[in-house]
């Protein structure tokens, strides 16, 4: 039977938060609830390969070795991408209680890919959300103006922190069209514009399969020069480099970076990371999930 209340709270996003009104959530938090000491967070992005019975790779082969990765690392919070909604059920319930998720459908629907965010809700708490469409009509549900192969969407959401002194931040997922520079241009040029619109005295996170090389497209390019800072350039340590997208191909060391976490100004970041977990060969997906630990300013 579906997850009717989730689908409806979700597919109902963009009415229930319009207008961008925070919402006071802190006050339904349970009294017992502990508060958090260590500031720091984990965070991953992760396009996921959405669920395909399709063999060797298929969803069913894959999900015990996501659900191995995930459990492992149990990051903060993970931008995704390609996530079928079934799919994000099964990754909900493999994360266990303490996880929620926010998105929908680049169609508007149950049954498209999103860029839904999971967070651990012992950590964070959802203040207000919303999705976009990579568009010259961003309000308009499976808008597609700039020539991508596919609508491709924006979703971001103000968390705010349990630690002691509740600070608040942004988080905006997303995943750039594989095929059209020009539709991943102006993608740039719509989150940055986004960004600009928010409550600019609180820190920002970035998460996303972006189809374009780090230091290597004028995207890149544009997302930095707003002031976005690249977690693995600005890392105090790093993990070994490869590309993060290998369609179940051998690993390519020293590869492309397609996949990014940035961040506003003022963040320390203490470790990034491209993970090259596999169970028996089995990879979680044909992405590398991307993961830094970073400290809000």
């Amino acid at each position: 039977m579906p997850d009717t209340h989730r689908m409806t709270r979700r597919m109902g996003l963009r009415t229930a938060v319009a207008a961008a009104i925070t919402v006071p959530l802190m006050g339904t938090l349970p009294a017992s609830a502990a508060k958090p000491t260590n500031r720091r967070l984990d965070v991953m992005t992760f396009n996921l390969r959405f669920a395909s019975t399709s063999e060797p790779n298929s969803w069913a082969t894959r999900r015990p070795v996501m659900r191995r990765l995930l459990r492992q690392e149990a990051p903060t919070l993970i931008g995704t991408q390609e996530g079928l909604y079934q799919q994000l059920l099964d990754i909900h319930a493999d994360l266990g209680p303490h996880y929620d998720w926010i998105g929908t459908g680049r169609e508007g629907g149950s049954h498209d890919e999103s860029t839904a965010v999971f967070y651990d809700t012992r950590r964070l708490v959802p203040v207000e959300h919303d999705t976009h469409w990579l568009s010259d009509t961003p309000e308009v549900i499976g808008s597609n103006t700039w020539g991508a192969a596919l609508p491709r969407i924006l979703t971001w959401v103000r968390f705010r922190d349990r630690t002691a002194d509740h600070r608040e931040f942004y988080v905006l997922n997303t995943h750039f069209d594989h095929v059209g520079q020009y539709a991943r241009e102006r993608s740039a040029l719509f989150l940055g514009q986004k960004i600009a619109e928010l409550d600019r005295s609180l820190p920002v996170v970035v998460t996303g399969d972006f189809n374009a090389a780090a230091h290597n497209n004028q995207a890149y390019d544009t997302l930095l020069a707003t002031g976005l800072v690249d977690t693995w350039d600005a890392a105090a340590e790093r993990s070994k480099l490869y590309a993060t997208f290998h369609g179940y191909k051998p690993l390519t060391p020293d590869g492309e970076r397609i996949d990014w976490i940035l961040t506003t100004p003022g963040v320390t970041v203490h470790r990034a990371a491209i993970n090259t977990f596999a169970l028996n060969g089995q990879f979680p997906s044909d992405h590398l999930p991307v993961q830094a630990t970073v400290t809000l300013g």
